[in-house]
Protein backbone atom coordinates (compact mmCIF):
# COMPACT_ATOMS: atom_id res chain seq x y z
CA UNK A 1 0.00 0.00 0.00
CA UNK A 2 1.41 3.37 -1.08
CA UNK A 3 0.48 5.89 1.62
CA UNK A 4 2.98 8.52 0.52
CA UNK A 5 5.45 7.42 3.22
CA UNK A 6 9.07 6.20 2.91
CA UNK A 7 7.80 2.72 3.94
CA UNK A 8 5.11 0.60 2.30
CA UNK A 9 2.73 -1.34 4.62
CA UNK A 10 1.46 -4.72 3.43
CA UNK A 11 -0.96 -7.37 4.73
CA UNK A 12 -1.61 -10.97 3.83
CA UNK A 13 -3.51 -14.12 4.80
CA UNK A 14 -3.19 -17.81 4.10
CA UNK A 15 -4.98 -21.11 4.61
CA UNK A 16 -3.75 -24.64 4.20
CA UNK A 17 -3.08 -28.02 5.71
CA UNK A 18 -0.07 -28.31 8.00
CA UNK A 19 1.83 -31.37 9.16
CA UNK A 20 3.08 -31.05 12.76
CA UNK A 21 5.75 -33.59 13.74
CA UNK A 22 6.88 -34.57 17.24
CA UNK A 23 9.93 -36.80 17.52
CA UNK A 24 11.43 -37.45 20.97
CA UNK A 25 10.89 -33.83 21.90
CA UNK A 26 9.29 -34.45 25.29
CA UNK A 27 10.82 -36.48 28.14
CA UNK A 28 9.81 -37.21 31.73
CA UNK A 29 11.63 -38.73 34.67
CA UNK A 30 11.15 -42.22 33.19
CA UNK A 31 12.37 -41.30 29.77
CA UNK A 32 8.99 -41.44 28.07
CA UNK A 33 8.75 -40.08 24.53
CA UNK A 34 6.06 -38.68 22.27
CA UNK A 35 6.46 -39.05 18.51
CA UNK A 36 4.53 -39.00 15.26
CA UNK A 37 3.34 -36.69 12.49
CA UNK A 38 -0.23 -35.41 12.39
CA UNK A 39 -2.00 -32.89 10.19
CA UNK A 40 -4.41 -30.05 10.84
CA UNK A 41 -6.16 -27.34 8.88
CA UNK A 42 -4.35 -24.03 9.57
CA UNK A 43 -4.65 -20.36 8.77
CA UNK A 44 -2.40 -17.32 9.21
CA UNK A 45 -2.48 -13.52 9.09
CA UNK A 46 0.49 -11.38 8.01
CA UNK A 47 1.29 -7.71 8.47
CA UNK A 48 4.51 -5.88 7.72
CA UNK A 49 6.42 -2.86 6.47
CA UNK A 50 8.78 -2.71 3.47
CA UNK A 51 11.44 -0.01 3.05
CA UNK A 52 12.85 0.19 -0.52
CA UNK A 53 16.63 0.58 -0.68
CA UNK A 54 17.25 3.15 -3.42
CA UNK A 55 20.85 2.02 -3.91
CA UNK A 56 19.69 -1.41 -5.19
CA UNK A 57 16.45 -1.23 -7.23
CA UNK A 58 14.04 -4.01 -6.32
CA UNK A 59 15.57 -4.62 -2.87
CA UNK A 60 13.57 -3.78 0.27
CA UNK A 61 14.17 -4.12 4.00
CA UNK A 62 11.17 -5.79 5.68
CA UNK A 63 9.77 -6.11 9.20
CA UNK A 64 6.94 -8.62 9.49
CA UNK A 65 4.58 -10.22 12.04
CA UNK A 66 2.75 -13.52 11.44
CA UNK A 67 0.01 -15.18 13.50
CA UNK A 68 -0.67 -18.84 12.74
CA UNK A 69 -3.40 -21.14 14.14
CA UNK A 70 -3.75 -24.92 13.88
CA UNK A 71 -7.46 -25.52 14.43
CA UNK A 72 -7.75 -29.31 14.93
CA UNK A 73 -6.69 -31.52 17.86
CA UNK A 74 -4.07 -34.15 17.09
CA UNK A 75 -3.25 -37.47 18.72
CA UNK A 76 0.35 -38.68 19.09
CA UNK A 77 1.85 -41.88 20.48
CA UNK A 78 3.57 -41.73 23.90
CA UNK A 79 5.87 -44.58 24.83
CA UNK A 80 6.24 -44.94 28.59
CA UNK A 81 8.06 -47.89 30.23
CA UNK A 82 7.50 -49.99 27.13
CA UNK A 83 3.78 -49.23 26.90
CA UNK A 84 2.17 -46.98 24.24
CA UNK A 85 -0.48 -44.41 25.07
CA UNK A 86 -2.40 -41.81 23.08
CA UNK A 87 -1.61 -38.17 23.82
CA UNK A 88 -3.95 -35.51 22.43
CA UNK A 89 -2.80 -31.96 21.74
CA UNK A 90 -5.40 -29.26 21.16
CA UNK A 91 -5.34 -26.15 19.01
CA UNK A 92 -1.97 -24.44 18.72
CA UNK A 93 -1.08 -20.87 17.75
CA UNK A 94 2.25 -19.19 17.06
CA UNK A 95 3.48 -15.60 16.87
CA UNK A 96 6.46 -14.94 14.57
CA UNK A 97 8.43 -11.73 14.14
CA UNK A 98 10.73 -11.48 11.12
CA UNK A 99 13.34 -9.04 9.85
CA UNK A 100 14.64 -9.62 6.37
CA UNK A 101 15.48 -8.50 2.84
CA UNK A 102 13.15 -9.01 -0.10
CA UNK A 103 14.25 -8.73 -3.71
CA UNK A 104 11.75 -8.39 -6.55
CA UNK A 105 13.12 -10.58 -9.33
CA UNK A 106 10.71 -9.50 -12.03
CA UNK A 107 8.87 -6.26 -12.74
CA UNK A 108 5.75 -5.96 -14.91
CA UNK A 109 6.55 -5.45 -18.60
CA UNK A 110 6.30 -1.85 -19.69
CA UNK A 111 5.75 -0.30 -23.07
CA UNK A 112 8.62 1.44 -24.77
CA UNK A 113 8.49 5.23 -24.45
CA UNK A 114 6.71 7.00 -27.28
CA UNK A 115 9.08 9.59 -28.75
CA UNK A 116 7.63 13.04 -29.12
CA UNK A 117 6.99 13.71 -32.77
CA UNK A 118 8.44 16.81 -34.38
CA UNK A 119 5.71 19.45 -34.43
CA UNK A 120 4.00 20.02 -37.76
CA UNK A 121 3.69 23.48 -39.22
CA UNK A 122 0.26 24.96 -38.60
CA UNK A 123 -1.44 28.00 -40.05
CA UNK A 124 -1.84 29.53 -36.58
CA UNK A 125 0.08 28.69 -33.41
CA UNK A 126 -1.83 26.93 -30.63
CA UNK A 127 -2.28 28.77 -27.32
CA UNK A 128 0.07 26.27 -25.63
CA UNK A 129 2.40 23.63 -27.02
CA UNK A 130 3.88 20.69 -25.07
CA UNK A 131 7.14 18.77 -25.65
CA UNK A 132 8.05 15.57 -23.81
CA UNK A 133 11.66 14.78 -22.93
CA UNK A 134 12.25 11.23 -21.61
CA UNK A 135 15.06 9.96 -19.36
CA UNK A 136 16.74 6.66 -18.55
CA UNK A 137 16.04 5.10 -15.16
CA UNK A 138 17.50 7.08 -12.24
CA UNK A 139 19.19 9.52 -14.69
CA UNK A 140 18.85 13.22 -15.40
CA UNK A 141 21.40 13.59 -18.18
CA UNK A 142 20.01 14.30 -21.66
CA UNK A 143 19.95 11.67 -24.40
CA UNK A 144 20.60 12.63 -28.04
CA UNK A 145 16.86 12.39 -28.73
CA UNK A 146 16.17 14.68 -25.76
CA UNK A 147 18.50 17.37 -27.09
CA UNK A 148 16.69 17.23 -30.47
CA UNK A 149 13.32 17.77 -28.78
CA UNK A 150 14.68 20.66 -26.69
CA UNK A 151 16.20 22.25 -29.78
CA UNK A 152 12.82 22.04 -31.51
CA UNK A 153 11.11 23.65 -28.50
CA UNK A 154 13.71 26.43 -28.55
CA UNK A 155 13.18 27.04 -32.27
CA UNK A 156 9.39 27.13 -31.90
CA UNK A 157 9.61 29.51 -28.95
CA UNK A 158 11.48 31.99 -31.17
CA UNK A 159 9.09 31.78 -34.13
CA UNK A 160 5.90 32.08 -32.05
CA UNK A 161 4.75 34.70 -29.59
CA UNK A 162 5.95 32.75 -26.56
CA UNK A 163 6.09 34.62 -23.24
CA UNK A 164 6.95 31.78 -20.83
CA UNK A 165 8.22 28.18 -20.97
CA UNK A 166 7.00 25.92 -18.14
CA UNK A 167 9.56 23.14 -17.51
CA UNK A 168 8.12 20.40 -15.25
CA UNK A 169 10.04 17.31 -14.07
CA UNK A 170 8.56 13.92 -13.14
CA UNK A 171 9.73 10.39 -12.15
CA UNK A 172 8.31 6.88 -12.06
CA UNK A 173 7.36 5.23 -8.75
CA UNK A 174 10.60 3.33 -8.13
CA UNK A 175 12.56 4.81 -5.22
CA UNK A 176 11.25 6.80 -2.27
CA UNK A 177 9.00 9.87 -2.71
CA UNK A 178 11.68 12.12 -1.20
CA UNK A 179 14.37 10.85 -3.57
CA UNK A 180 12.02 11.10 -6.56
CA UNK A 181 11.16 14.71 -5.72
CA UNK A 182 14.84 15.65 -5.91
CA UNK A 183 15.38 13.61 -9.08
CA UNK A 184 12.47 15.33 -10.85
CA UNK A 185 13.96 18.73 -9.95
CA UNK A 186 17.37 17.73 -11.34
CA UNK A 187 15.72 16.60 -14.58
CA UNK A 188 13.81 19.88 -14.94
CA UNK A 189 16.97 21.94 -14.29
CA UNK A 190 18.90 19.86 -16.85
CA UNK A 191 16.32 20.65 -19.54
CA UNK A 192 16.15 24.32 -18.52
CA UNK A 193 19.94 24.63 -18.75
CA UNK A 194 19.86 23.21 -22.29
CA UNK A 195 17.09 25.65 -23.28
CA UNK A 196 19.24 28.55 -22.04
CA UNK A 197 22.27 27.15 -23.90
CA UNK A 198 20.14 27.00 -27.08
CA UNK A 199 19.21 30.67 -26.73
CA UNK A 200 16.08 30.88 -24.56
CA UNK A 201 16.32 33.71 -21.99
CA UNK A 202 16.41 32.32 -18.45
CA UNK A 203 13.83 34.94 -17.42
CA UNK A 204 11.26 33.22 -19.66
CA UNK A 205 11.68 29.79 -18.02
CA UNK A 206 9.66 28.58 -15.00
CA UNK A 207 10.94 25.35 -13.38
CA UNK A 208 8.61 22.91 -11.53
CA UNK A 209 9.22 19.46 -9.98
CA UNK A 210 6.46 16.99 -9.16
CA UNK A 211 8.35 13.77 -8.25
CA UNK A 212 6.29 10.61 -8.72
CA UNK A 213 2.94 12.46 -8.82
CA UNK A 214 0.93 13.21 -12.00
CA UNK A 215 1.92 9.94 -13.66
CA UNK A 216 1.56 9.82 -17.43
CA UNK A 217 0.96 6.04 -17.16
CA UNK A 218 -0.78 5.07 -13.86
CA UNK A 219 1.19 2.36 -12.01
CA UNK A 220 1.58 0.96 -8.52
CA UNK A 221 4.59 1.67 -6.29
CA UNK A 222 8.08 0.51 -7.28
CA UNK A 223 7.37 0.30 -11.04
CA UNK A 224 9.99 1.49 -13.56
CA UNK A 225 7.68 3.01 -16.17
CA UNK A 226 9.74 4.75 -18.92
CA UNK A 227 6.95 7.15 -19.95
CA UNK A 228 6.73 8.51 -16.39
CA UNK A 229 10.45 9.46 -16.37
CA UNK A 230 9.99 12.74 -18.25
CA UNK A 231 10.14 16.52 -18.37
CA UNK A 232 7.29 18.42 -19.99
CA UNK A 233 8.12 21.71 -21.72
CA UNK A 234 5.03 23.87 -22.30
CA UNK A 235 5.23 26.96 -24.51
CA UNK A 236 2.71 29.61 -23.43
Amino acid sequence: MNLGLPVFPYVGAGVGYEIASLNRHFYDAYNGTISGSKGSFAYQFIGGLAYPLAAIPGLSLTAEYRFEQLVATRSYVETYLGTSYKETIGQESSHTFLLGLRYQLFTPPVAAPIPAAAPMAAPAPAPAKTYLVFFDWNKYNLTPRATQIIAQATSDSKTNSVTTLDVSGYTDTSGTPTYNQGLSERRAKSVAAKLVADGVPASEIAIHSFGETHLLVPTGPGVREPQNRRVEVVLN
